[in-house]
């Protein structure tokens, strides 16, 4: 299994990750983290526009699981009843089980699948694990406490190096 923090793609909010950009990537199953990624870790329910964002993956055929490591299962479970969306609860992220567990609930495939989250050292982590597409966003509502703000200030290297990766690959398609 592959050890890597540094993201394929980076975006500052999950809508950046549009329907038309998972469709040229190939990707036709989206898993998400929750907390910071969708929304803020204090958030009970999900706001208009991501249920827009949901009904707009759906619309275009693109599957949609969160995939949390989470531990209040009725928060997620109301979260994602409200999104009328699956979930796979206490993930384990970086461990691969939660994104292979979500990915045949979903009855995906690998090769299709990315993952959408704001941790390298979990989200990523785990994604590139699995041998999925590691999508990362800035976390929703900002790095807030002390150690949100270290562990981000931290990813700040891995993040610089995905840039120069894909500033590369645009250099080379012209």
């Amino acid at each position: 299994m592959p050890f890597s923090l540094v993201p394929d793609r980076l975006f500052a909010r999950y809508d950046e990750v549009t329907p038309d950009l998972l469709r040229e990537l190939g990707v036709t199953l989206l898993l998400s983290d929750l907390d910071f990624t969708l929304a803020e870790k204090r958030t009970r329910r999900p706001d208009r526009a991501l249920k827009d964002y949901i009904a707009g993956l759906k619309d275009a055929g693109i599957g949609f699981v969160i995939v949390s490591n989470n531990r209040s299962g009725s928060r997620v479970t109301e979260f994602c009843d409200e999104l009328g969306v699956p979930y796979q609860g206490r993930a384990g992220k970086p461990s691969p089980r939660g994104i292979l567990a979500a990915i045949e609930k979903a009855g995906g495939r690998l090769d299709r699948t990315a993952m959408l989250g704001d941790k390298l050292l979990t989200d990523c982590l785990a994604a590139k694990r699995a041998g999925v597409l590691a999508l990362t966003v800035e976390p929703v509502g900002g790095a807030v406490t002390l150690w949100q703000k270290v562990l981000h200030a931290l990813q700040a290297p891995f993040k610089a190096i995905c840039c120069r990766k894909l500033r590369e690959i645009d250099k080379k398609s012209f």
